[in-house]
C-alpha cells in the first residue's frame, strides 16, 4: 500500500446535512454504483435526502468523508452502525468506500482508524464488513488485516423475458394438491395493523437462514421494530408487496415472500426475504409463494424487466428454487468479521502513514 495520502478526514451529521451535503454524497454513491451496478441507473438526490433522514431511532450511524484536494466532491466516504437492540450488541457493521483514482493510498486505513475507536470506545468487540467482487480492493483490504471470510453469497437475477410461464402455472397449480390447508394473503405497502405480531413472529423465520460462521444472534422483531423498517422504506419512495401463507384451520401464519422496489427504476424488482417456518416445510409453500408472487408482477407491472435477490452460496433449498425459476448470478458478496482488537493491533502496527 503507498503512503497514506496527506487528504483529511472530516465527520458528517448525516441526518442534518445541508441540501448540498446531500448532492456530494449522492454524487459520490453514484459512482459507486455505477462500478458495482454499471447496468443500473442513478439514484435520484431526493432519495439520497430522505434515506439518510430517516435512518432508524435504533441505529446510530457514525459517518466520514474525505474530500478531493479541488473540493469537487468526495474522494472516499465510510461509516460504522451501533444498533442498539438487545441482541447482537458486541458487533459494529462498517463500510468503507474510496473512488478507484485514491485507492491504495492509506485512506482505507485512517478511516478504519475511525470505525475503530467508535467500536472500542461502545464496547463493540467484533467489526463486520461485506465486499463486491467487482471491487477487488475491498476483498485484499479485508485479507491484510487477517479478517475471515464468514459467509459467501450472490445477488441472483432473474430476466422476466426468459421465466418460463408454465412452469409458474404448475407449482401454482401443484399447491392446490399439497398444500390445499393454506390460503395466500397480499398486501401492497405497510402491514395491516391487525396482523403486526404476527408478522413480527413469522418475520424470525429469516434466523433459520444459513450465515456461515459469523458471531451473530438470532435478531428478535416486534412490531415496533417493523414500524420503524417501514417508514425508512417508504420514505425514499420505495414500493413493497408482501405475500403470506396462512393455515386455514389455525390462522397461524406459515410462510411469506416480500418484492420492494422503486418506480424511478421500475425495472429492477428487488426480492426480499422468503421463509417458511420450520414445522410448514415439504408443503412446496416456498415455490408457491415466489410463482404467485411473480405470477401478479407479470400481470401488473408491465415495467418489470429483472428481479434480484441475495442468497447465501450455502443456502442449498433456496437457490433449487432459484434456480429452477432462471435466476442467474450477477454479483458475488462476501461477509467478513474480525475481532476488534485484532484491528487496533493492526492499526498501531501499521507504517504506511
Amino acid at each position: 500500500m503507498k503512503a497514506a495520502s496527506r487528504l483529511e478526514i472530516r465527520p458528517v451529521d448525516i441526518k442534518n446535512a445541508s441540501r448540498e451535503g446531500y448532492a456530494a454524497f449522492n454524487a459520490f454513491a453514484n459512482l459507486l454504483r455505477a462500478e458495482r451496478l454499471p447496468d443500473d441507473p442513478p439514484r435520484s438526490l431526493e432519495e439520497t435526502i430522505q434515506q439518510a433522514q430517516n435512518i432508524p431511532p435504533f441505529v446510530d450511524l457514525h459517518v466520514w468523508v474525505v474530500d478531493r484536494p479541488d473540493n469537487s466532491g468526495f474522494a472516499a466516504s465510510s461509516d460504522v452502525q451501533i444498533v442498539r437492540l438487545e441482541q447482537n450488541q458486541h458487533i459494529a457493521p462498517f463500510s468503507i468506500d474510496v473512488l478507484p483514482e485514491f485507492r491504495e493510498q492509506g485512506l482505507e486505513v485512517k478511516l478504519l482508524g475511525k470505525i475503530t475507536e467508535v467500536a472500542e470506545r461502545e464496547g463493540r468487540s467484533l467489526l463486520i464488513s461485506s465486499t463486491n467482487s467487482r471491487v477487488p480492493s475491498g476483498e485484499a483490504l479485508m485479507r491484510e488485516l487477517g479478517a475471515e471470510k464468514a459467509l459467501e453469497s450472490h445477488t441472483n437475477q432473474l430476466d422476466l423475458l426468459e421465466l418460463d410461464r408454465k412452469l409458474i402455472e404448475q407449482w401454482i397449480g401443484k399447491a392446490a394438491e399439497r398444500a390445499g390447508g393454506f390460503e395466500l394473503l397480499f398486501w401492497e405497502g405497510a402491514y395491516p395493523e391487525k396482523h403486526l405480531a404476527a408478522i413480527a413472529e413469522l418475520m424470525e423465520v429469516m434466523n433459520t437462514a444459513p450465515r456461515g460462521s459469523l458471531q451473530v444472534e438470532d435478531f428478535k422483531m416486534t412490531p415496533e421494530l417493523l414500524r420503524q423498517i417501514e417508514q425508512a422504506t417508504f420514505a425514499t419512495g420505495n414500493r413493497r408487496w408482501t405475500m403470506v401463507a396462512q393455515e386455514k384451520s389455525s390462522g397461524r401464519f406459515a410462510g411469506y415472500t416480500e418484492l420492494s422496489w422503486n418506480p424511478r427504476r421500475g425495472q429492477i424488482l428487488n426480492q426480499l426475504g422468503t421463509g417458511v417456518l420450520p414445522e410448514y416445510r415439504n408443503f412446496g409453500i416456498g415455490r408457491w409463494l415466489k410463482a404467485a408472487m411473480l405470477d401478479r408482477v407479470l400481470r401488473e407491472l408491465p415495467e418489470a424487466r429483472f428481479v434480484r435477490t441475495g442468497n447465501a452460496d450455502s443456502n442449498a433449498p433456496m437457490l433449487k428454487i432459484n434456480h429452477a425459476l432462471g435466476f442467474k448470478p450477477y454479483t458475488a458478496e462476501a461477509q467478513w468479521q474480525i475481532e476488534t482488537t485484532r484491528v487496533r493491533e493492526y492499526l498501531d502496527n501499521y507504517r504506511g502513514s
